[in-house]
């Protein structure tokens, strides 16, 4: 996206409609497609100008070091402050993954007009960065040093540092459906209660330490889809040195499939998918291919397959049954394996199917394992193994790929609602966190497991209590040891409650939940890596240093 287009931009796009918007290509990823993060740019110049001098550094760098307001109190949790004050009394100056010096930091805008009914200046919602070839090294004490990289670190549990909490108070059971990463690791993009999608910068604080009085998160964008929202995804090529690249996806009842500009929060373009009877239908899943080139799309025995660069209503229709044989039901989630040509498929049906990605020639059907309908899979980065899980289902189920409908091992959860609970695992493949319904996350180390054991539970590393509420989403940075989690699910007044109880009804006569105490609607940000000022040489015994 030039600058002049950056700049057109004027609200979040919630009016845009599918049938009016004229096709547009999606540009191809630069020749440098390195991992890099950056800052928004707020003094005035477009979204998407790029700093790119050394010498602005040291301004950057003195800007971070400026002090900041404490946190106000969480309402109805007395405990997350107290978690917030703790880290800023014991002034914990954890060790940062190393990937040279800290990025430009530039000084944040007022959201854009449309968004909260007040004008303002463009803010970008992906960050701008740096080459990599642009860091330079720098041996002071508080500053990472080139060459060492930390990985996560589950001897402990996880240390809060802020998140997003007032964002979801202003609406009645506004709880979160998720959180994911950028590819590029420069923000995290949330879905709620409220059909919003919203993009959270990673706080610049986190790149210089000043982790005393890390201010609340608050979104830069926020993109409102019509409905409720099935699905969303991150374009998997999304670079923040390229504007172009920095998109999203995402599918809503009665509503196209939306491509969103990451940097100005407007439609960019959709993908219109017709049923026999010519009908507009919504995709329940989504899902681009790891080259970014198709979007996959899943529907009721059907995936439909449509190309970034040409939206429309043109695609490529697979159905998953044929003549009443292979993977029935509504396909409700998609994974890619990293080694392969194949992606998995998720269905309500109970079970997955791995499919070619040429033709969606159905490979291998997994047994029906699973007590609900499958809400999330993920491949093993060696591409061996497929984990997968459901709703109303206790349990993760590991299975190989080598021999199809093996179950290696399975990792227990509470999950008891049909509410979708994602799970995460690192880039190295050691470590799967999933939530649960009570709040707690739980952390396997799953290389733990002998390769040739028979199938067995395996026990959590680490359970450490997240939210009061359900946590549903959970989301490991790509290359830092960060976490984001997201809590909230729907609440239901209990019978008993609503007998000559006034307190139990709000002043527009809806029951609201009887345990006020375990609503938390949140976004939190973790550290997951080694605490504390430690020597180089003790750097490399770090236990379950992850390889990024």
């Amino acid at each position: 996206m030039s600058d002049g287009g950056a700049e057109s931009c004027g609200g979040t796009g919630q009016n845009a409609e599918a049938e009016s918007e004229p096709p547009q290509q999606v540009p191809s990823l630069p020749a440098d497609d390195s991992l890099a993060v950056g800052h928004a740019s707020g003094d005035g110049a477009s979204p998407v100008a790029k700093r790119s001098k050394m010498s602005e550094e040291e301004s950057d760098l003195a800007e971070y070091a400026e002090p900041h307001t404490t946190h106000e109190e969480i309402p109805g949790h007395p405990g997350m402050q107290q978690d917030h004050s703790t880290l800023a009394q014991t002034h914990v100056k954890p060790f940062i993954l190393c990937t040279g010096e800290p990025p430009d930091g530039h000084k944040g805008n007022e959201l854009p007009v449309g968004v909260d009914g007040e004008e303002g200046s463009h803010q970008n919602g992906a960050h701008e960065a740096k080459a990599e070839e642009e860091h330079s090294s720098n041996g002071s004490a508080d500053s990472p040093v080139e060459g060492h990289q930390l990985g996560l670190d589950f001897t402990q549990s996880p240390q809060m540092l802020t998140g997003s909490w007032t964002e979801y108070s202003t609406i009645t059971e506004n709880y979160l459906k998720g959180c994911k990463w950028a590819p590029d690791g420069s923000c995290i993009l949330t879905n709620s209660a409220d059909n919003v999608l919203r993009v959270y910068n990673l706080p610049p604080e986190i790149y210089s330490y000043n982790w005393d009085l890390l201010p609340e998160m608050s979104p830069v964008l926020r993109m409102a889809e019509g409905d409720t929202i099935y699905d969303y995804c991150w374009y998997p090529k999304m670079n923040s040195l390229d504007p172009d690249t920095c998109f999203l996806a995402s599918s809503s009842r009665d509503n196209p499939v939306h491509l969103w500009d990451a940097f100005c929060g407007e439609v960019r373009a959709s993908f219109r998918p017709y049923n026999h009877l010519d009908e507009l239908t919504a995709a329940h899943s989504l899902c681009f291919s790891p080259d970014g080139t198709q979007l996959y799309c899943g529907f009721d025995k059907t995936v439909r397959v449509f190309y970034t660069e040409r939206p429309g209503r043109d695609c490529e229709q697979r159905p998953t049954v044929a003549k009443k044989q292979g993977q029935s039901g509504i396909i409700s989630c998609f994974g890619f394996s990293p080694c392969q040509s194949v992606y998995a498929c998720g269905s309500y049906s109970r079970c997955a199917g791995l499919y070619s990605c040429q033709d969606g020639t159905l490979l291998a059907l997994l047994p029906t394992r699973h007590h609900g309908g499958l809400t999330h899979l993920l491949f093993s980065p060696d591409g061996n193994y497929l984990y997968t899980g459901g709703r109303k289902d206790a349990e993760i189920l590991c299975w190989d790929l080598r021999e199809p409908g093996k179950v290696v091992f399975s990792l227990k959860r509470n999950v008891a609602t049909n509410q979708r609970i994602y799970f995460d695992l690192d880039l190295s493949g050691k470590y799967l966190l999933s939530g649960n319904t009570e709040g707690v996350v739980s952390v396997w180390d799953i290389q733990t497991v002998p390769p040739d054991s028979d199938e067995e539970l395996l026990q959590p590393l680490l359970s450490f209590q997240a939210h009061w509420d359900c946590t549903n989403g959970i989301s490991i940075h790509p290359f830092m040891p960060l976490l984001a989690s997201s809590s909230g699910q729907r609440q239901f007044p209990s019978p008993a409650d609503g007998e000559g109880d006034s307190a139990s009804e709000s002043e527009g006569g809806e029951a609201v939940t009887t345990a006020p105490d375990r609503q938390d609607n949140t976004l939190s940000l973790w550290w997951a890596g080694p605490l504390g000022p430690v020597a180089e040489e003790n750097q490399e015994q770090q236990p379950a240093a992850v390889e990024s």
